[in-house]
């Protein structure tokens, strides 16, 4: 099994090529950013996590900037979308930025994709909250099309183009892996449609469960990674024995001095796993 981070690059914290270059330097597979282009004042959704919600979630850089600084200041690691709000980007453009890292990074990017949680920060970008999930499957197919495609064409509910040229094209093949986040109840057939693995968080209900149920659907290879993983090796044991390809925790943000007690943490735990 493989380990990775996740963390929000905020303006105030460890940029986010000096966080990634410091944890491949400690040994780590992929590192992932989160991903919100705002948070609207109203506070009107819950947030899954308490009443009240990190200003983190207000303060980070865009994520592609953050990834493309990530993926220059690295040679070996993995850079990731922790997820990227598809629902709240243009396809096109989206399809660019995932190819233009992917290809400068010589093929280390990881795309994992989802809806979000804040129903008016995808009301601002013109989503309706309601066929959000249709909308995502629609973009990420539209994506995949202009990956794959000289000359690309798509006809969907929500996404329709005929005949573009766009490049470059991702390094990998057919195109970076996507990891469909979320731990909804229609988020496996999600992932067995137009996803290549599943990506979903150490406390979304029935975990060992689902991914069971995946693998018994699945009619070709689906990795599965988890986010928000403890740094309890007795976590990551049950992780591995499922079969699970990479966990990944969530360090803090801020300076060197916030993150690196938190990554240590993280490495303990995993040294008390492997025995290294």
């Amino acid at each position: 099994m493989e380990f990775g981070a996740g963390y929000f690059p905020t303006h105030d914290g460890v940029r986010p090529g000096e966080v990634a270059r410091r944890v491949e330097e400690r040994g780590q597979d992929a590192l992932f950013f989160a991903e919100h282009t705002h948070i609207p004042a109203s506070r009107e959704s819950p947030w899954g996590g308490g009443a009240q919600l990190p200003r983190k979630y207000w303060h980070t850089y865009d994520l592609f900037v953050s990834l493309t600084a990530a993926a220059e200041a690295t040679t070996r690691l993995r850079v990731g979308a922790g997820v990227c709000l598809v629902v709240e980007r243009d396809p096109i453009t989206t399809a660019k930025e995932v190819a233009s890292v992917d290809h400068l990074s010589g093929g280390r990017l990881e795309f994992g994709v989802g809806a979000g949680w804040n129903r008016e920060e995808m009301a601002n970008h013109g989503t309706d909250p309601r066929t959000r999930m249709a909308l995502l499957g629609d973009r990420v197919r539209a994506m995949q099309a202009i990956w794959t495609q000289d000359e690309a064409s798509y006809a969907g509910r929500f996404v329709s183009f005929d005949r573009i040229w766009s490049w470059p094209k991702p390094a990998q093949k057919p195109w970076p892996p996507v990891l469909v986040g979320g731990g909804g109840p229609t988020v496996l057939d999600r992932v067995l449609a137009w996803g290549d693995g599943w990506f979903p968080q150490w406390h979304d209900e029935n975990l060992f469960g689902r991914i069971e149920e995946l693998r018994a659907r699945a009619d070709r290879p689906l990795q599965v990674q988890v986010l928000s993983v403890p740094p309890d090796p007795k976590a990551l044991e049950q992780l591995e024995n499922a079969g699970v390809h990479r966990a990944s925790c969530w360090l803090p943000s801020g300076p060197w001095s916030v993150v690196e007690p938190a990554l240590e943490k993280w490495e303990r735990a995993i040294a008390d796993l492997t025995g290294r």
